[in-house]
């Protein structure tokens, strides 16, 4: 079984605070392009993501959206329950859809947000129970994701676990081949 763990920025971070944004149409193509691959491939056959917004609740959509030509199953784990309740009733409403959407939901915690523990504790299921990970991810200009990819550089010391980035640079390229692509679509 092949599990991919797939993080990365929050929408904040990427400066996008609209559905509308049209980054989040490139980034969503880079994230289709890279599962393709492994799905072609034949290496995925879990996308496991979180809950946040931005990369994981589009990784999870992008997963629910190749479920229709391939036979890849999509997780949306939280690292405690009630995951969503502070959130604005749009967000919260988007979450709602995902989490029913989805093949397997699950909280790494049933307790609500206590500790920094609970995090820690999520972070440490994921990288036990996925065989790699991917991170939209740029070292050059660190957030939230860094914890995440700090865990993994760590952990891969001691385990062969494959970790893919898809930075800032490599944005610039999809945003591009995007760019080029759908400019040939409106002839």
């Amino acid at each position: 079984m092949h599990r991919l763990w797939i993080s990365g920025y929050r929408s904040y971070e990427l400066n996008v605070f609209g559905d509308k944004d049209p980054k989040i149409a490139v980034i969503k193509y880079a994230l289709k392009n890279y599962l393709v691959n492994l799905l072609e491939e034949g290496q995925l056959d879990w996308i496991i993501t979180g809950a946040n917004l931005g990369v994981e609740q589009w990784s999870a959509e992008v997963g629910i959206e190749l479920r229709n030509q391939y036979p890849v199953h999509v997780s949306i784990l939280t690292p405690y329950a009630n995951f969503a309740d502070r959130w604005n009733e749009s967000n919260q409403s988007k979450f709602y859809n995902l989490k029913e959407s989805v093949d397997f939901f699950a909280s790494t915690s049933n307790s609500s947000y206590q500790s920094p523990d609970q995090l820690r504790n999520y972070q440490a299921f994921l990288l036990s129970h996925t065989d790699r990970a991917m991170l939209v991810y740029d070292s050059e200009h660190p957030g939230k994701p860094k914890f995440d990819y700090k865990l993994i550089r760590k952990y891969q010391e001691t385990k062969d676990y494959p970790l893919d980035l898809i930075d800032f640079y490599d944005l610039q390229d999809v945003a591009e081949e995007y760019q080029e692509n759908h400019r040939r679509d409106d002839f």
